[in-house]
């Protein structure tokens, strides 16, 4: 499991009291605590939830597919996130998984219940929605992941050609139904989807790499920006498709974690001022 790669959540100031929820209901556990960052553990993978304030809602443009291996444990996870949530596909037998349900958490986190055939190396898989100008381009979008990551490749796919639970008219017989990538050995899910959904992706959920070093964060940087993507502040960009990351060295953390309050701070100062994170602007603000 490759825990550089994590989703982040946005929360306005609820991350700890969902980060205890999701801990609940996934039986995991939580691995960091603070005012700002709560890292939860579930299944041996990490999440990130974050408290940025009222600015970004989470939306189902990203989900969180969850590989169950039994009846029960579908009904499980859905019973409890249906407590103050809402059902976005009802939990029923479809004709990809015996038992499936699609729920919006009370926290606004959407997660897709699937009891599977075999077990998945990595049991929570975010599940991206090409929607709206995006439509028709997972395809596209999953090669220019797979290039710009190593280790990376595309796996199963599922067009709305070949079949399945209906082909609906409104979709293209070439797009993705469904699609499975890695980057970097971290799997994700894609999909696209004609309709006109009030959502499309935003910062409310976003996809953290953790990075070696500069040489690393400078080629993720310059490539997922490349062609219409866009800089934002302290790390974060959106691709062309806007879809938001945040590359992140390992020694902001290092830096920003310090026993040296002051020189801690000061860390994070000068990384509230970058776009892209420099790693010598931040030792230098460290040493000063």
């Amino acid at each position: 499991m490759n825990n550089d790669i994590f989703p982040c959540l946005w929360f306005d100031e609820e991350s700890k009291e969902a980060a205890e929820f999701y801990c609940q209901v996934f039986d995991g556990k939580i691995t960091t605590d603070t005012p700002v960052v709560m890292n939860i553990d579930l299944f041996g993978q990490k999440l990130m939830l974050l408290n940025g304030g009222p600015h970004f809602k989470k939306n189902p443009s990203i989900s969180f597919m969850v590989i169950c291996q039994t009846e029960d444990e579908v009904q499980k996870y859905w019973d409890q996130l249906m407590e103050g949530g809402m059902a976005l596909m009802a939990l029923d037998a479809y004709s990809w998984s015996k038992k499936y349900g699609w729920v919006q958490d009370k926290y606004g986190a959407t997660w897709q219940l699937f009891l599977g055939d075999k077990p998945e190396s990595q049991k929570i898989v975010p599940t991206l929605m090409f929607i709206h100008e995006n439509n028709g381009k997972a395809m596209q979008a999953m090669e220019f992941y797979t290039k710009t990551f190593p280790n990376s490749g595309i796996g199963s796919i599922l067009r709305y050609g070949d079949g399945g639970e209906g082909h609906p008219i409104s979709e293209a017989a070439e797009n993705i139904q469904h699609a499975q990538f890695t980057i970097d050995g971290y799997s994700f899910f894609c999909m696209d989807n004609s309709y006109d959904h009030q959502f499309d992706f935003n910062e409310g959920i976003s996809i953290v790499i953790m990075t070696d070093g500069q040489q690393q964060t400078d080629h993720l940087w310059n490539t997922l920006i490349s062609d219409g993507g866009r800089e934002s502040m302290c790390g974060w960009l959106k691709d062309k498709y806007g879809l938001s990351w945040q590359i992140v060295p390992k020694r902001l953390i290092e830096l920003m974690n310090d026993s040296d309050q002051l020189k801690a701070q000061k860390v994070v100062q000068a990384m509230m001022k970058m776009q892209k994170i420099v790693v010598k602007d931040l030792e230098e603000a460290y040493s000063s």
